[in-house]
Formats: structure tokens, C-alpha cells, sequence
């Protein structure tokens, strides 16, 4: 029998049409799709069975909240034992943010789940998203992923690894600290072994908050007010810096560190990355960078930002207390990042 895989639709340019105000979410996906994925003959018998569910509101990945991936994670999980693999349909703006929030949810999966899209839509000429859409479902039908990956352009990419780096290329995204899972060629080329190996399966999708996370970007001349405002909202338990290079934040500045400070005794998360897209945080190798430890902040490696952004959102969803959140974040859950020492 063939593979059976789901198609889950949530959106994006995709399956966008055009309108007066420019591309919006289209409907009767299904439909569309059918018509617009040509597959030969004589293809069209190597390539998986397929079926397709959409969210009750498609959207603009651009209005992306944490809590659309509980509506994901919860679709998934009822139909997890009847399909072999998964496929969603995504945005490319926020595709990497639901990505690692996912390989977060379905940590040990015994099954691939491929998110892809399109920077252009299926309806128009020189569309990428058939492509993007044939190598996303045989790579869904490939037991051996076992793992939450983004599939674009030519490459396979862990979720929680990859980011979005053009928004006019065809290959829109890359993974600067993990090498490709996979890539396209004349033959499907998949490196085994980088893939997450087997382990106990935990499939848990909490209800995030929106607020729960706030981000502040470091830039010169930045002051502490910016650090209040950002982190006032009773629902803010988490703040991630984007600082300078190997984390290096204004440390002659004494109310921005007095800021931070008061803001970890409160009990808020307080994590460093970088705004490097390649590298990552190494707190403590500079002298402005060696405060932050001493103040509580924790350094997130080589993490992205959305793979951070997502893993903060996933333990403040579960785990009781700060501290533990403050743990659980160091460790790698799902090859999100580099053991630290």
C-alpha cells in the first residue's frame, strides 16, 4: 500500500489569489491544489496518497499568534495513528516560528512532519510551490524522518534550525548553525546521518499565551525604559535579548543593567542570543557579556531566535516554575541547539 499523508493547511502564499488589496488566503484549497500540482503519469505512482485539512480560518502567516499552534499541534495529534507522515502548508514570514514550536510539541515523533510553502502562489506563473509541495510529501513518506523539518527551495532543514534569509529568493531559507538535513538534486540526497534518532515519543500541545514572550533588540542608545515597557504586561514571563555579536549587551549603561536585573528578580526568563545569523551567544567572553551571568541571564548557544523564541513559549506552557523553565532551556529537547557546557 502507499504511504498516506495529510496535508495540513494553514494558510499563506501558497494558496493565496489575487485581490485589489494584493494576495490573500484563498479558499477551497482542496480544489486548487488538485489542479494545480501536475504530476506525470508515470510519477504520480511513486508519490504518496494524500489528503488535505485546512484550519477553520486560513490566514496571512504574518498574523501568526502562539496560540495557532495549538490549533496545529491539536490537529495532528487526532490524526496521528491513521496517516504516515505529515505535510503543512505555511506562510514563509512566521514558517520558521511554527517550525520549532512544533518540533517542540512532538518531541521523539516516529513519523516526518515537512513544513513548506511558497513565494509564489500555486495560481500564478513560475510558482515554486509545486515543486516545494512534490519533494515535501515523498519526504513525508520517508519513515527514516523522524522529526518536525522545512523543506524549500532545494533543501531539507531541521525546523527548529532554520530561518527565513530572502524574501525574493527561491531558496528563502537556510540553517546557519546545522548542516542541511537533505537536497535536491537529480537524486534526493538525505544526510542519515544528521536525523534525530529514535527516542520515547512525548506528543504534548499546550495552550500558549500570546504575551507570554517578549523580544528586545539591541541597538545604540537603547535605554532601560525600553526593557520596562517590554516587560510590564502581567502575561510576560520571558524576555529574550538580541544582542550584539557573541551577546554583548551596553554593560557600561548602568540603568539598561540595573533594568535587566530587576526585571530577572521578578522572576521573568531572561535569555541572551545573538543578532548574528551565524555563530551564536558565548556569554561571558567578553567583559560586556560576562554581567549578564552575573545578573541571571541565560545564554541560548547557538539557538536561533525562533527556535528560543518557541522553546520558551513551549516550557512556560508546561513546566510549573521558573527555575525549572530556567533548566529545561539549557538543555537541547530537539536538536535545537549545541550542548552547552
Amino acid at each position: 500500500m502507499k504511504p498516506r499523508i495529510r496535508i495540513v493547511y494553514t494558510g499563506g502564499t501558497i494558496g493565496m489569489e489575487p485581490s485589489v488589496d494584493g494576495y490573500r488566503p484563498g479558499r477551497a484549497f482542496s480544489d486548487l491544489l488538485r489542479t494545480a500540482l501536475p504530476i506525470a503519469p508515470v510519477a504520480a505512482d511513486t508519490m504518496p496518497d494524500w489528503d488535505v485539512i485546512e484550519l477553520p480560518q486560513p490566514i496571512d502567516s504574518a498574523n501568526l499568534q502562539p496560540q495557532v499552534w495549538s490549533q496545529i499541534g491539536a490537529l495532528l495529534q487526532a490524526d496521528w495513528a491513521r496517516y504516515d507522515g505529515f505535510v503543512i502548508l505555511h506562510g514563509t514570514d512566521t514558517l520558521a516560528w511554527t517550525a520549532s514550536a512544533l518540533s517542540f510539541m512532538l518531541q521523539g515523533v516516529d513519523k516526518p512532519v515537512i513544513l513548506t510553502g511558497a513565494q509564489i502562489p500555486l495560481t500564478q506563473p513560475r510558482s515554486d510551490g509545486p515543486a516545494n509541495l512534490q519533494a515535501a510529501l515523498a519526504l513525508a513518506a520517508m519513515p527514516a524522518v523522524r522529526e518536525v523539518a522545512v523543506y524549500f527551495g532545494r533543501h531539507l532543514y531541521r525546523g527548529n534550525r532554520c530561518v527565513k534569509v530572502s524574501s525574493a529568493a527561491f531558496d528563502g531559507f537556510d540553517s546557519p548553525n546545522y548542516p542541511a538535513l537533505a537536497r535536491s538534486a537529480i537524486t534526493l540526497q538525505i544526510r542519515q546521518d544528521l536525523l534525530l534518532p529514535a527516542s520515547a515519543a512525548q506528543f504534548v500541545v499546550p495552550q500558549f499565551q500570546n504575551a507570554a514572550v517578549a523580544v528586545a533588540h539591541i541597538y545604540p542608545g537603547m535605554g532601560a525604559s525600553v526593557i520596562h515597557a517590554l516587560t510590564q504586561a502581567p502575561e510576560t514571563r520571558a524576555l529574550i535579548l538580541r544582542s550584539y555579536g557573541a551577546g554583548n549587551v551596553p554593560d557600561a549603561d548602568a540603568g539598561f543593567m540595573a533594568a535587566l536585573e530587576q526585571v530577572v528578580a521578578r522572576g521573568i526568563t531572561v535569555v541572551n542570543t545573538s543578532q548574528c545569523l551565524a555563530g551564536g551567544v558565548s556569554q561571558g567572553a567578553y567583559q560586556t557579556s560576562a554581567a549578564l551571568t552575573r545578573i541571571g541571564v541565560i545564554s541560548a548557544a547557538d539557538m536561533t531566535l525562533e527556535a528560543a523564541f518557541a522553546k520558551l513559549h513551549f516550557l512556560l506552557a508546561t513546566e510549573t516554575g521558573p527555575d525549572r523553565v530556567r533548566s529545561l532551556f539549557r538543555m537541547p529537547l530537539a536538536g535545537e541547539c549545541s550542548l552547552q557546557p
